[in-house]
């Protein structure tokens, strides 16, 4: 070891090279070898500057050979800026070599479980690299609670929608994905139309006026408030991403869920199985609370309020619309809300089903009385909301559709288990079905998804080979999204959110448009 030079700082072995050639200038300049001192030093100095670049870090040596990249540097600084508190230096090449580097990386890999090395290695960039929330990490994760709503009744709105679903199918998860915090606890959500409403959903790209910019795609996929007023409890959505209600692109109802997580005063997990884990993963949509998710936020709100006993309901059974569980806030069951719109209505009989997330109304043909309450208290075996249904009278059979499997009903037992909507035909891009209705007297049937619709043969059991076909072409005056539909008193009749529009087939068109909630009798 040389003089004066530390032990901890490593050498090229080109370096030491020429450190310990220099020893002898001395004495070789006593000699008077000039000429042969001056081209050795020349040799070696040339061999120093073509060596490979060396970085120092702390401790830590990385070399251009190790395969990282600047910019594999650069997002690993910005990582762990925006989600260990890292303070950046006033340049690059100082950021990188301060010796907090290293230990805000330990502090990461600590957290996600990887190897404290306090080098960037491979496993840590991976994890740096996939999709997240933009919430940090390091702020009280070990007590994994924060503030929280000095009240159990929280209202919620959707400000800026994105163009990537139709804004029921937004509403939809949104509501859903509300409703996994609802089911374990006492907390209850109601969706309003004021400015102030406690939580406030919005999808923006890049600055959007919060001092938190989105990236771009892929990166940071959301990120949430905490509880409070303003702008606490609100939650963003990068509108850069590519929001879905399946598998491809971001899964909007999971993202969701994570986020109203924060929204409500949790933090990050370490726990990968917990839906507040940082990093996206495709997750099964239901039971998506870990035990610990479940024991957080009773630790903020306390325990679930318990369902009320119901017993099993028949078709004539007399139901008290006073139910107030967790599953249905109370602003679904205000059937005279202007506002009110239907995920899905179809005949039964002499009665019509109007579904509305996991509720229910039955109103009997020429009968003022309505019965409504819980789905699964009318139908055991189902507990998810029902996207679309529809009756076949020739068989007395109703068909009720959730995302991409349907249940066969008759009476109010199903029939066998649920199958995949791609048993009738439908191509694996088609997710869900928005609505469906059976035309009577007929051996049709008519799926609506999107902007797009299939017809159905009943009797042969086949989607009829010329579709889809577009909506708007063959229905002229329906142009948005469908989300009910039914074939009742020899016409068609379109839900669209909160109208439903009447529609004559022989003279293809719209003849009359009312409130959805009229046929409530309101």
């Amino acid at each position: 070891m040389l003089k004066g030079i530390p032990s901890y700082l490593h050498l090229s072995p080109c370096l030491l090279q020429l450190a310990s050639f220099s020893a002898s200038v001395s004495q070789s300049l006593r000699m008077g070898i000039w000429v042969g001192l001056a081209c050795a030093c020349a040799v070696i100095a040339l061999q120093c500057l073509a060596a490979p670049l060396l970085q120092l870090k702390g401790e830590n040596v990385i070399s251009r050979e190790d395969g990282k990249t600047q910019n594999d540097l650069i997002l690993a600084d910005k990582y762990l800026q925006l989600f260990y508190s890292f303070q950046a230096g006033p340049t690059s090449r100082r950021k990188r070599s301060h010796p907090s580097f290293s230990s805000k990386l330990k502090d990461m890999q600590s957290f996600f479980r990887l190897n404290q090395t306090g080098s960037l290695n491979p496993e840590t960039l991976a994890v740096m690299k996939t999709p997240r929330c933009g919430v940090p990490d390091i702020q009280d994760y070990v007590s994994n609670r924060g503030n929280r709503w000095k009240k159990t009744v929280i209202s919620y709105r959707v400000g800026r929608y994105t163009s990537d679903l139709p804004v029921t199918t937004v509403d939809s998860l949104i509501a859903s994905a509300l409703d996994v915090w609802a089911k374990a606890s006492p907390l209850r959500f109601f969706r309003s139309h004021s400015q102030q409403a406690d939580i406030v959903v919005e999808f923006a790209t890049r600055n959007h006026g919060d001092s938190f910019p989105f990236d771009g795609p892929r990166g940071t996929l959301a990120h949430a408030f905490d509880p409070g007023e303003g702008i606490g409890g609100d939650v963003h959505f990068d509108d850069d991403e590519l929001w879905t209600a399946g598998s491809n692109g971001f899964n909007l109802y999971l993202v969701a869920a994570h986020e109203f997580g924060h929204a409500l005063g949790l933090r990050h997990s370490q726990n990968p199985e917990s839906l507040m884990y940082p990093t996206y993963k495709l997750r099964k949509p239901h039971n998506l609370l870990s035990s610990e998710d479940i024991i957080n936020i009773n630790t903020l709100y306390g325990p679930s309020i318990q369902r009320p006993y119901y017993p099993r309901l028949s078709w004539s059974y007399p139901f008290n619309p006073w139910y107030t569980g967790s599953y249905f806030p109370m602003g679904l069951k205000d059937k005279c809300n202007p506002d009110l719109s239907f995920d899905s209505v179809t005949t039964l009989g002499d009665a019509i089903l109007f579904f509305k997330g996991r509720y229910l109304w039955i109103k009997h043909n020429n009968k003022n009385d309505i019965k409504e309450g819980p789905i699964n208290n009318f139908m055991p075996n189902i507990n998810s909301k029902i996207d679309a249904a529809y009756w076949v009278p020739q068989r007395s059979t109703a068909y009720l559709f959730s995302g991409s499997d349907f249940w066969t009903v008759k009476g109010s037992q199903v029939k066998g288990r649920r199958k995949n909507i791609s048993s009738l035909g439908f191509p694996a891009w088609v997710e869900r079905i928005d609505a469906a209705l059976h035309v009577h007297k007929t051996v049709y049937t008519l799926f609506f998804t999107q902007n797009l619709y299939w017809r159905y043969n009943e009797s042969q059991k086949v989607m009829e080979d010329s579709y889809p076909r577009s909506i708007s072409d063959d229905f002229p005056g329906i142009n948005k999204t469908i989300s009910a539909a039914v074939h009742k008193y020899g016409f068609l009749h379109f839900f669209l959110g909160p109208e439903v529009y009447k529609y004559d087939m022989k003279l293809k068109k719209v003849i009359g448009v009312s409130k959805a909630n009229s046929w409530l009798g309101c």
